[in-house]
């Protein structure tokens, strides 16, 4: 597997229910300054047990391309939506992800 993707991978495995990371913030703890691309491809293909559903776009919204599936996993962890679909970052941000 990638190796790049496996340390996007790493980096996701640590973020709790009910807390959600940005793209970006997950690119710029890897050292890359414009990878949030490249997090958001890994995540299309991650494997069993990460949970890509806990990473949102800058803004606090979800994926483009989301069927409806990451909203309903972010909602089972208590993760709420304001009226513009968007989670508020200062409330279910995290931001003790450590480097592995």
């Amino acid at each position: 597997m990638n190796k790049q993707f496996e340390a996007v991978y790493a980096l996701v495995r640590q973020i709790p229910a009910g807390k959600v990371a940005t793209y970006g913030q997950i690119a710029r703890w890897l050292g890359w300054d414009h990878g949030a691309r490249t997090v958001g491809w890994a995540l299309r293909s991650a494997p069993a047990g990460v949970p890509w559903h806990r990473v949102v776009n800058g803004r606090g919204a979800i994926s483009l391309f989301d069927d409806g599936e990451q909203r309903l996993r972010l909602e089972s962890e208590g993760i709420c939506f304001n009226a513009l679909g968007r989670i508020d970052l200062k409330v279910y941000g995290f931001d003790g992800l450590v480097k592995v």
